[in-house]
């Protein structure tokens, strides 16, 4: 267990690949903070399920990271439990599917605050504590979507190439502090966030859900999967290990070769 004594704060990570990264993460002895929103119940029994597997504290929180006081809060939470987060996961992600012209401005100013703006005030939060420790592991879910892009989803993709720059940023500003800052960039993982996008990308091109799937959604990853949630977590475990410790700046596709094209 090579994270035991460590604590990671996983953003949007009551399900998904979120969930994921909390499980791989714990299963290496850490502390964790999950944060997201879903189900009371469900929540709690995976809350527990991490503990179990830790041997750790797993904590909660439930704070709309879309809000800059709730994300203080949250990371104010973690530094009293835990004097602050060793690994800081920034996952939360919301998407929205529209044209430019018909985009509502309420859906990009959501899309750029919680994929792009929390990840700003998160960082600038656990910084000083990893500074501090001389160690530190960020990692961003980014996208292939912060290399490349795709019609009708402007905000996100314009929040995934952000993401992408913030990280560099971080990478450069913490190089001599032990900190290193990553992107991981999936294609097309089957998660809620893409299930949900469905319905709007059908009504925007006028297609069905298997025309969806299979000439949008897999139509650019040429081994035409989708990318597991394991597979990214595990690529989030070995960016934790001290062998990946000159891996930083770094933009790490798993995308079944979709931006080699």
């Amino acid at each position: 267990m090579f994270l035991k004594g460590k604590t990671a704060l996983i953003t949007g990570s009551t399900s998904g690949i979120g969930l994921a990264y909390a499980k791989a993460i714990a299963g290496e002895g850490a502390n964790v903070v999950i944060n997201g929103f879903g189900d009371a119940a469900a929540i709690e029994a995976e809350r527990k399920g991490l503990e179990a597997v830790s041997g750790a504290r797993a904590l909660y929180s439930g704070h709309d990271l879309s809000n800059v006081d709730q994300i203080e809060a949250m990371m104010t939470e973690a530094a009293a439990a835990f004097g602050g987060v060793d690994i800081l996961i920034n996952n939360a992600g919301v998407q929205h599917v529209a044209p430019i012209e018909e985009f509502p401005v309420e859906k990009w100013d959501l899309i750029i605050a919680l994929n792009l703006t929390s990840a700003f005030h998160t960082a600038r939060l656990a910084l000083p504590w990893m500074k501090s420790k001389k160690w530190g592991r960020i990692i961003q879910t980014a996208s292939a979507h912060s290399l490349t892009a795709s019609p009708f989803k402007s905000a996100y993709v314009t929040a995934k190439h952000g993401l992408a720059g913030l990280t560099k940023t971080i990478a450069l500003e913490a190089a001599t502090f032990g900190v290193t800052a990553n992107c991981i960039s999936p294609g097309y993982v089957w998660t809620p966030l893409v299930e949900k996008q469905i319905p709007d990308t059908m009504k925007a091109r006028g297609m069905t859900k298997e025309q969806v799937m299979n000439d949008v959604l897999l139509a650019g990853q040429p081994t035409k999967q989708f990318v597991t949630v394991e597979q990214v977590a595990a690529m989030a475990l070995f960016l934790c290990r001290d062998d990946a410790a000159s891996i930083t700046g770094a933009n790490m596709s798993i995308d079944g070769g979709w931006t080699a094209q």
